[in-house]
């Protein structure tokens, strides 16, 4: 009786679940979380997840005058009407500085703020009910269009960034 033929040549093919373990082995893993949290930071972002915006066409003015009951108070907070509203996204420069360079750029940076929000309409996000910081101050997101308040400002080297892993100050350094 002759033998059965083997095709077996002693190696083993490897298993489908080895071969996908040895690939998510190489994808190193801050790269998959980097990954993850921009697919997170891009969806939040973007309008029409859920979140009401309003859209405000108000003249603002400097607090500081007392001319209208929408004003600026500094960089990133304004007033309209009795509520205080902090821009969130960015941290600008506080009027009342550490220093000169501080105290400048918190003028320029309110200069600038006053000039976004009176260009035209623009979007205020936050819904009804937004969160409040520390001060009682409402946190909201602001937009024209695409174009977003925070990264307007931070482009213009008028504020800093600001959320979780960023600094602030470093104004007079």
């Amino acid at each position: 009786m002759a033998k059965p033929l083997r095709f077996d040549t002693g190696r083993t093919r490897p298993k489908r679940r080895q071969t996908h373990a040895r690939f998510w082995r190489r994808i190193p893993a801050w790269l998959v979380i980097a990954i993850a949290a921009g697919a997170i930071g891009w969806f939040v972002r973007q309008p029409g997840n859920g979140e009401i915006w309003v859209q405000q066409n108000t003249a603002f003015t400097l607090c500081e005058n007392r001319s209208s009951s929408a004003c600026v108070i500094d960089g990133d907070t304004i007033m309209i009407g009795k509520r205080k509203i902090r821009m969130s996204g960015y941290n600008a420069p506080e009027l009342a500085g550490e220093c000169s360079a501080e105290k400048t750029l918190a003028l320029k940076s309110r200069a600038a703020l006053l000039q976004w929000l009176n260009a035209g309409p623009f979007l205020m996000g936050g819904g009804d009910e937004p969160p409040y910081d520390k001060y009682g101050r409402e946190l909201r997101e602001f937009r024209r269009g695409n174009d977003w308040l925070a990264d307007w400002m931070i482009r213009r080297d008028l504020a800093q960034q600001s959320g979780w892993g960023f600094a602030r100050g470093g104004w007079c350094s």
